[in-house]
This record gives structure tokens, sequence and C-alpha cells, in this order.
């Protein structure tokens, strides 16, 4: 292959392994970079994924293959090509193993924007090397060496020669990626079909390589066929048209419906707590749960007089800031590619949100999370979205932190959390008589669990299971019902102190998102909760509480779509609304509860996977009006008296 045809000196034994050696090397590198990917490889991996998916593989051997050739022919340095196959392969595989363990997705194109602090993190995590990584690198070193000695004293070539089996082998691996990997219909057609629900399983099915290849062409935002300035107006004016002759309230019970517009508060201070994969677990006590300690009880006071239901999330086993941006903003992602990161890829400058139009109505605001401020790029989104002052875990001082047993320099708990949510409040306050918005995300209960992240005596305690259950399954789910009291026990610190303070004060608190527990889905299917699909609209619909200090009225919320949360929250305490939130209102009460990446909620509650015409319409107005903010001309802004931010924007 990397041989003058004529020379007849090489032992046909030799020859045959020189031969042998690139297409094998590559394949090895394959097989490593999945074991890397996934932490374990064995006979249920090939039959489960492997095998049945076999032309992703295929796919991702060639460009391997490819690569070592390329590098050998500009180089001839054989250990050279073997290294850098190596390097391609193995080391996006533990970047992926380490990404998945952080945050439960893979590694995904748009990652490389923050590849300056995945060390940070992981050390925080305390990630270290696993087996398969140091196994591998034996291995690669082996096969480094082994080419070496294979290929010493190869026949030499001219400069022409090398130049062309470097130009084709190079355009063979260009052409693979350009012409096959980054082509949808052609991957389709071979099998390799997209998942809008989980990018973990993607990866699982296809691979590391074919995965993040794929992937990237979801970095395309195509714009509404019919976008124009007069599309946009037309669906605004229809939607004040509503407004003012709308007589039926989306919440007929609520205090903004029951009190007359001048006497409703007008800016409260606004608190959102985003509690890391929080849903009511106590839930689980009517499938044949029991817990030795009511795990929600201030969660079940408070909803006899808030606002209650459940938010429906884009997002499982990870993707909090999916969710988070869709809460902030109205916009739903899934108009955006699959799998894309708005706050790495799309907010990029500064854009309509909710922060943004409350700073255009007095406030002053803020966000507060106790992780890394780099994490999900916030420390740049946050800015853009309209939160100016932003306390993070580098800033926070005396802070208590659990779960040590995975994450070795612990997470901050819920409780210390509370109090840093009261005294960034308090120091707001402090220096000015704006109303407050802020806006917390916690990280106490954040995957992965495990039993022995609390002490036996602080640990909520399963008294009861279904048959079948695991041990660690049992301990995981303890670990996790431990986590839930404690941001139960947020929670009622956090109404205990706002129900003190003189002035108007709303706390919407929700879940982002679902989690598998341990490392299956037995804890919802083997109880009935649930299925083992990270599609099934109940492991989507966490929960969601809207309370106030100046209000009693409950208030059965249903499902509504995560982006719906802010639109609502305005709605039902009678808040001047923009109009973009106002559409997003007519939506929910005349079309459907939510329409989330392919399931629709309908207003009766039940769901579905086909929109009906009227749904259709809906949402195609929807992502009108969404482009226009995020990616268009800004047309609505100037109906909202927000002109100011759409100064940067550009019709694509």
């Amino acid at each position: 292959m990397n041989k003058q045809s004529n020379d007849t000196r090489t032992p046909p034994l030799l020859h045959a392994a020189r031969l042998v050696f690139p297409p094998l090397a590559a394949l090895v590198v394959l097989v490593l970079t999945e074991w890397i990917a996934r932490g374990t490889l064995d006979a249920d991996t090939f039959t489960q994924y492997i095998e049945p998916h076999w032309e992703a593989y295929a796919l991702a051997w060639a460009l391997l293959f490819l690569v070592w050739l390329t590098v050998d022919w500009l180089t001839r340095f054989a250990p050279l090509a073997t290294l850098v196959t190596a390097i391609l392969g193995c080391v996006p595989a533990a970047v992926d193993f380490y990404t998945l363990q952080l945050r439960g997705e893979p590694f995904l194109p748009w990652d490389l924007m923050q590849v300056s602090e995945a060390a940070g993190v992981a050390s925080a995590a305390g990630i270290h090397i696993q087996t398969s990584m140091t196994v591998s690198i034996v291995v690669v070193l082996v096969l480094t060496v082994g080419s070496f000695f294979l290929y010493r004293k190869r026949a030499k070539l001219g400069w022409p020669q090398r130049v062309a089996g470097f130009a084709a082998s190079a355009a063979a691996g260009c052409a693979l990626v350009l012409c096959v990997f980054l082509q949808s219909a052609v991957t389709e057609s071979l099998g390799i079909l997209p998942d809008a629900w989980m990018q973990d399983r993607y990866y699982r099915y296809y691979g590391v390589i074919t995965s993040f290849l794929t992937n990237l062409t979801n970095l395309e935002i195509d714009k509404p066929e019919e976008y124009s300035e007069e599309a946009v107006n037309e669906i605004l004016d229809d939607v004040e048209a509503g407004e003012k002759y709308s007589t039926s309230p989306l919440y007929p019970e609520s205090y903004g419906a029951t009190t007359p517009a001048d006497e409703a508060v007008q800016k409260p201070t606004i608190l959102y707590v985003m509690d890391e994969s929080y849903w009511d677990v106590s839930e689980l006590e009517q499938y044949g749960y029991q817990f030795d300690t009511d795990v929600s009880a201030n969660l079940h006071r408070l909803q006899q007089t808030s606002a209650y239901g459940r938010a429906y999330s884009p997002s499982f086993g990870g993707g909090t800031c999916d969710v988070e941006f869709e809460a902030l903003t109205g916009y739903s992602v899934s108009f955006l590619p699959n799998g894309s990161k708005p706050y790495q890829q799309h907010v990029t400058k500064p854009m309509f949100a909710l922060p943004n139009y409350l700073k255009t109505q007095g406030y002053q605001t803020a966000a507060v999370h106790c992780f890394w401020a780099k994490y999900w790029s916030r420390d740049t989104a946050y800015p853009n979205l309209g939160l100016d002052t932003f306390l993070s875990l580098e800033k926070m001082h005396g802070v208590n932190k659990v779960r040590k047993h995975y994450w070795t320099s612990g997470l901050v708990t819920d409780d210390s959390m509370a109090d840093q949510i009261i005294q960034q409040y308090e120091s707001m306050k402090a220096s000015s008589d704006a109303p407050v918005f802020l806006h917390a995300v916690t990280m106490q209960n954040h995957t992965n669990y495990n039993k022995d992240n609390y002490p036996d005596d602080e640990r909520v305690k399963v008294l009861e299971h279904p048959a079948g259950l695991k041990a660690s399954t049992v301990g995981a789910l303890e670990d996790f019902a431990t986590g839930i009291r404690d941001a139960d026990a947020m929670l009622g610190k956090l109404t205990e102190y706002f129900s003190q303070v003189d002035e108007p004060v709303i706390l919407v608190f929700w879940g982002d998102h679902y989690n598998p527990i341990d490392s299956n889905y037995d804890v919802f299917t083997r109880s009935g909760y649930a299925s083992d699909s990270s599609a099934d609209p109940k492991l989507h619909q966490t929960t969601l509480l809207m309370w106030s200090n100046y209000t009693d009225k409950p208030v059965d919320l249903g499902t509504i779509a995560a982006y719906d949360i802010s639109p609502v929250m305005m709605n039902i305490y009678g808040l001047k609304q923009p109009l973009y939130f106002q559409y997003l209102n007519r939506q929910l009460q005349v079309a459907c509860r939510s329409n989330t990446r392919g399931t629709i909620v309908n207003r009766d509650g039940s769901t579905t996977n086909t929109m009906t015409a009227l749904q259709q319409k809906w949402n195609q107005n929807h992502w009108m009006l969404q482009y226009d903010l995020m990616f268009g001309k800004g047309y609505a802004l100037d109906r909202m008296d927000m002109a100011g931010l759409g100064e940067s924007s550009t019709d694509k």
C-alpha cells in the first residue's frame, strides 16, 4: 500500500502485515474509542447497539483508516499516523465520557466553545482516569511502537508519489465527511436516524465519531418561508385584537383574573428557582413505594394557597440549560437544531427575554447559581438575557456541600442556596429601590445517585418498593429522595422568609428535568409510573409551583410548556405582559398546553404526536415570532418598546 509496486526485497509476510496494519489499527482505535466513551464494552453492547447499527461504525472506521493513510502519505512516518489516529478517536471519547458523567449529555460539537473549562469542571466533580483509558493508553503505545518496527526500512518514495497519495486519501476523507456524515439524507438512508429527544441514546446507538460529526448538521437555522415585517405585524395585530376583545381569562380563578387592573400589584419582586432534577418523588407512593418521611411536606402545604401544576420539560437526563432558556425567554428549543445548546450557540447578543423586558419596567436583575460561571456558558449568556449580576460558585463563601461520594468536592446544598438567594435579595434591596428579579439554579440533586452520598442517619429510606429492584437502584432512589426532601425544605425556608418581607413577592419554583435513577428506568417501569423510554411524556412533566405573599388563591395550572412559565406567571398575577408573551398565553388557551419536541399536550391534558391544522398554524406563528426575536430583524421589538435590543440583529 505504502510502497513501490516493484519492490521485491520486502518479504511477503512483512508486505502483508504492512497492508493489514492500517485498517486493523483503525479498527482497534474504534473499539478503544467506544470502550472509553461507554465505560464498559461487553457482549450486550455489541448485540444491542453496535451490530444493529453497524453502518455507523463502518463509517467511523473508514474515517479513521483514511486519517491514518493521509498522515502516513504526508509524513512517511507510520508511528505518527498511528498516534494521530488514536488521538482523534480516543480523546473525544474521553471527553464524551466525562461530559456524560457531569451533565448527563454526551460531547457535542458546540461544546468546543467551552473546552477550556472542561478540566476544571472534571476536577471539581472528582472524575478520575478510568480503566478503559489506562488500557487504551497502553494499547496505543504498543500500536505506535509496533508500527515503528513494522514500517522501518520502507522503500523511499519521491515527492510526486507522496503528494498524490496524500491528496487521494485526504480527498477521500473530505468526501466522506462532506458527502456522507454531513448529508442527513445519506446518513438516514443508512439507518442513522436523528434523535430529537436524547443525544445520550443517539451516541449509544451510533458511536462517538459518527454521532459527533452528524451533529454538525444541526448548526444551521432556516428562516421561516413567509418571514417579513408584514407577517410579524399581522400576528401581533391579531394578538392585540384578541386581548382587547377577549372575555374568557386563561385562569378565571387567578389573582390577575379576579383583581381589577388598577388595583393589582404591578411591580412585585419576582424570584425564579429552578431546582436541579426536581419532581415530587412522593408521587411514587401511589405506585408501590413508601418513604420513611414526607419528602414534599412544604410543597403539598403550599399547593393549597398557590398556583401549581407541571412544567413540560424539553429535556430528560440532562440539558438543564434548555429548560432554563425556555423559562427565561418563552422561546422553544424545539425550533432549534436537535441537540444544540442555545446558551452556547445562539444567545450571543442581547435579545428579548424576561429579564431584559423587566429592565425596561425599572427592574434590577441578578442570577445565583452554585456552580462554575462558565458552565453552559452562563457567564456570557446571562448578560445577553438581561441578568446584570451573576453570583456563581466562584464568588460564594461559607456554603455547605454534600454528596461527596461521587462529587468529591461536594455540591452546594439547597439550604445554602436559600441563604445565598436571601442574601442576594437583601443586597439588591439595600443598593436600590428598584424592584427585583432574581433567578436561581441549584445543584444539590444532580445525577449520579448513590446511597453513599449521604450518611445513613441523614438519608431518606425506602421502606417499600416494587419487586425486582436492585439494591443499587433502591440506594440511588434514597439518594434522590433525600435531595427532594432538602429541596422541599429550601422551598419552605424561602416562602417563610418572603412571607415576612414588607413588599409583594412572587416565587416560581420548578424542576428542570427527570433523570434515570441508577443506570436504568427500573424505578419507573417496575412500578408502572412510566415506560422505559425517555420520550414518555410522563418523564417530562416536572413539578411547578407559583407562590405569592399577597394572594392565597389556589390555581390549577395543569401542564404547561417550560416556555410558558414566564407568560403564565405574568398572566395569573396580572402583570403587564409584552406582546410576545400575550401570544404565548393565547396559544396556550386556544391551541395546546405544550408543543415540545414532537409531543403535543392538548388542552384537555392528553398527549399526541400529531398536530391539528389549528395547532400547526399557531406553531408556525410561534416560530415566526421566535425567529424574528432571536435571529431576524427584531420587528416585534418595536411593538414592545425594546427596539434597542435589535440594533445588532441581522436577518439570516
